[in-house]
């Protein structure tokens, strides 16, 4: 796995330069010992999954109390999305990053996708980042929630 890209939607890139995550968000997608082939989301998962979690962010937290929506992780005032599903589950989780915003439980967030070319090579319908930048520019005054896309191949 490697970084391809990134994309700053509402100024999102200022707000983890801030924090001084940036460079480290990134990085966790420099994984060449996770190889992009069919069928290897859950080696993409358990990777970020591991990165997150040894940084010391909560995984899997739930975004209201009572329902089972959840968001891949949180730390202070910052949300990160991973999508490696379903093209169907992106704008799900643009709703639930936005949730989060006008919670005023976060400030930013990151949603990390493969581009489209890697998206081809896992499976069929998955969501890619070209894609998912193109929907953030069409929703730009629905999705306020500045958000940092993280597109990986």
């Amino acid at each position: 796995m490697k970084l391809a890209y990134t994309y700053d939607h509402h100024n999102a890139c200022a707000e983890w330069k801030r924090r001084e995550l940036q460079d480290w968000l990134t990085d966790v997608f420099e994984a060449p010992e996770v190889e992009m082939r069919l069928r290897c989301t859950p080696e993409i998962r358990r990777h970020v999954l591991g990165e997150f979690q040894t940084a010391g962010w909560a995984t899997n937290v739930k975004i209201e109390q009572g329902l089972g929506l959840t968001v891949f992780a949180l730390h202070d005032d910052l949300a990160f999305q991973l999508q490696t599903g379903n093209m169907s589950r992106a704008p799900y989780d643009l709703l639930k990053l936005q949730h989060l915003y006008q919670a005023n439980r976060i400030q930013a967030a990151a949603l990390a996708l493969p581009t489209k070319e890697c998206a081809d090579k896992i499976s069929s319908n998955v969501a890619h980042a070209e894609r998912l930048c193109s929907e953030l520019e069409v929703f730009n005054r629905i999705i306020t929630v500045p958000i940092l896309v993280v597109a990986f191949n």
